[in-house]
This record gives structure tokens, sequence and C-alpha cells, in this order.
């Protein structure tokens, strides 16, 4: 498989876990990203690991202009709908100055992606095969923990290979709707998430603001 020469930003494993950025305002909408490249990051996703090792996570990657913007109409449709609920990132309290400021550059960057997730050169919908709506939490849980960990592989492998791309389950508020756009049997199919796939303007970037690991070990006990 033949993959552009400047693919391999040379990042250390550490570089790559603590620097894989939800990327919005930094991605680069001019830049075509070859589907050869799209592919190589499936192929590392698909080393995550899967629930009874049955293989159930499947990619539907839209590249096509007319369908990313089907795409992306819904997807703004969705944002609207999170945007009256109060866990909308915009109306999140961190506690501190700080971690509010932080938040608040979080939320204007994700109201930039809604406006703009149709200029996105690569739509990525990950997802699994089977539907655990009526099952025990157990099902839910094993259903997503198959495909939850490929796509975070799926973005680290991007993140390496100097692409940027942000994890949104906002669309889930019209999953119809976006499954009916690519053809997904949504009786027969979970989507777990919904992220842009573009090459990166810069690739400085940074660890995000966390807690500190004491504020969310518990020792021993709860």
């Amino acid at each position: 498989m033949a993959l552009p020469a400047d693919t391999d930003l040379g990042l250390s494993a550490e570089d790559v876990l603590t620097t894989t950025r939800s990327v919005r305002k930094r991605l680069d909408f001019e830049r075509p990203v070859p589907k050869e490249l799209l592919t190589d990051c499936v192929r590392v996703a698909l080393q995550a690991p899967s629930g009874s090792n049955r293989w159930l996570m499947q990619f539907v990657i839209v590249t096509d202009r007319e369908r990313r913007e089907a795409l992306a109409a819904v997807y703004r449709e969705a944002y609207e709908q999170y945007r009256q609920i109060p866990t909308y990132i915009g109306a999140v309290d961190k506690g501190t100055p700080e971690r509010n400021a932080s938040q608040q550059r979080t939320s204007g960057s994700a109201d930039y992606l809604a406006e703009n997730m149709h200029r996105a050169p690569a739509l990525v919908l990950a997802c699994a095969m089977g539907r655990p709506d009526n099952g025990p939490s157990i099902a839910k849980t094993t259903l997503l923990g198959s495909v939850m960990p490929g796509m975070w592989s799926f973005m680290l492998a991007a993140r390496a290979r100097g692409l940027g791309t942000a994890w949104t389950s906002v669309s889930l508020f019209r999953e119809q709707e976006t499954a009916d756009v690519v053809g997904i049997p949504i009786d027969e199919v979970t989507i777990a998430a919904l992220s842009p796939v573009a090459y990166t303007l810069g690739t400085d970037f940074r660890p995000a603001l966390r807690p500190d690991p004491e504020e969310v070990i518990h020792w021993e006990q709860w």
C-alpha cells in the first residue's frame, strides 16, 4: 500500500496518547486525504480489542461531497438540539476560572465544527454490528466496547500520520436520519461515533488541561 511520504510524524507512543486532541479549528479543509491513508488507519484500528473476539466493528467512510454535505446537515440539526440540554458543552461549569475558560474555548470550537463539518475531506462513522437496545447492560457495554477502542485507535493512528479527528456523538440525536444518508441498516447496526478527518494546520498539539491523577483515583475503595 503506497502512502504519502510525510505520513509518519515520528511521535512517541506517549506523544500520540497525550496530544491526540479533538481538532476542529485546525482542520485543513483544502487538502485532500488519500483513501490509502484512511485505510491504513483502519488497519491499525482493527487491532483494538473486541468483545468475545467477534470483530464487530465496521467503518463508513464518506468522501463524496454531496453525501458529506447531507451528513453535515443532519449533524447541524442534531447540534441545535444538543445546545438545548443541560450537558451542552458551553453550559458545563468546571468550577474554576481557568477550567471554565478552557471549557468555553472548547465550546467555541465545537460550534465552529458544527458549522463547517461538511468541509472536512472525509467523515468517518464508527459502527458495530448489532443492536443492544433491549438487552442487559452487559450487552450494551460489550457492544460499545467492541467499537469505541477501535475508533480511538483510528484517531491515534490518524494523529501519528498528521491527520486531525474529533470524536462526536451529537448526530445520534438524529440517528435514523444519519443512518439514512449512508444506508446503514439501523435495526441491525449501532452507530457509535462520527468524526471528521483532515490534515491538520500544523502538528504542534499539546496535552490538554486535565485533573491531577489524585483527583480521580480511589485507592482500595471508593
